[in-house]
This record gives C-alpha cells, sequence and structure tokens, in this order.
C-alpha cells in the first residue's frame, strides 16, 4: 500500500497544510501554532518539492493479475522475479529511469537519452510457469542488441530464471522472465 504513495505528494501537503496552519496562527497571534507552522510545515513543504523533483513514477500493470497467475507467482517466482516486480511498481527516488543500473550492467543502455524505458509490465503463465514481462520502449536498442544479451541477462537475474526477448511492434521489446522451474522461492 505504500509502495503506491508518493512521498513527495505527501510531503507537500502535510507541509503545505502546516504551513497555512502557522500563517494563519501567525494573524491570529497564537506562537505556538505559529512556530511549529513554520519550523515543521516549511521543511517538510520544502523537503515535498525535493521529493517530487527526484520521483520516479510506478510502472503500470499493461493487464490485471489472475488470482491462478497470482498462485503461481506464489509458487514459482524466484526472490529476482518479486524484487524486479516491486521494484518497478512503486514510487523510486533518485534515479532516472527504472532499471537504470541493470540495463547499463547489461550494456543494453549506451547513454542516457538511448536507454530503453519500461513502460509496462504484465504477469502471466508461460507454459505452466510464472512469467514477470517487461515492456520496454526501445527505439535506439534493437531487437538483435536485446538478443546477444540474452544469455548474460540470464546469468544476471540469477538462477532458475530463463529469459525471452520478443518484439511485440516496432520499437517495443518484451523481456519475459519466466520461472526456470517450479521449484522457486516466493516471499
Amino acid at each position: 500500500m505504500l509502495r503506491q504513495v508518493s512521498l513527495g505528494r505527501l510531503g507537500l501537503v502535510v507541509g503545505g497544510l502546516i504551513t497555512i496552519v502557522g500563517f494563519v496562527a501567525y494573524f491570529i497571534d497564537n506562537p505556538t501554532l505559529n512556530l511549529v507552522g513554520f519550523f515543521y510545515g516549511i521543511p517538510l513543504l520544502l523537503g515535498g518539492l525535493a521529493l517530487t523533483a527526484a520521483e520516479l513514477k510506478p510502472v503500470p500493470y499493461t493487464q490485471p493479475t489472475s488470482p491462478e497467475v497470482v498462485a503461481l507467482r506464489q509458487q514459482q517466482a524466484t526472490a529476482t522475479q518479486n524484487q524486479v516486480r516491486q521494484d518497478i511498481t512503486r514510487y523510486r527516488y533518485g534515479q532516472s529511469a527504472h532499471l537504470d543500473t541493470a540495463l547499463e550492467r547489461l550494456g543494453l543502455a549506451p547513454t542516457d537519452e538511448e536507454r530503453p524505458i519500461v513502460k509496462g509490465v504484465r504477469e502471466t503463465q508461460i507454459d505452466g510457469a510464472y512469467g514477470l514481462i517487461l515492456e520496454f520502449d526501445s527505439p535506439f536498442v534493437t531487437l538483435e542488441q536485446w538478443q546477444k544479451k540474452q544469455d548474460k541477462m540470464e546469468s544476471f537475474f540469477g538462477p532458475g530464471i530463463r529469459v525471452e526477448v520478443t518484439q511485440p511492434a516496432e520499437d517495443e521489446i518484451e523481456i519475459a522472465m519466466i520461472a526456470a522451474s517450479s521449484q522457486g522461492t516466493s516471499s
């Protein structure tokens, strides 16, 4: 639940309210509330502004996850699949893009401007196994470049994961992280 709450927006709202209370208290000559408003409200407001400027929004699910797939996730998903899913579906701060470090280490982000961007995620069943599919907007990195890194992706994302690379449309790449066996760990 808290993963879906923007800390920047929360800081803006709470800081703004406390600051307004401080200003109102100043005009009605209430020094205690005035100090609270200025000493707590303004820093919270500024912190909220800073977090909002450094905020990376969660990647949306492109289709709802069925109860069968949720059950399959609980049985088969690896720790890496769960971590990737949880990381990209929550607010992040101080990063330029989701999975930016992973893409750099895999050699799939030549520059910040050419880096593929995760635009969606979905969970599905693939041949009886749990699959986490990451949907990328990839106008600068070709399908061939992705396919050359397929073995490296499998070793990077750890044991128990098989990776499939597909191109559903021009400039779009899908990476399917599939639980290689039903002996995965659950979170």
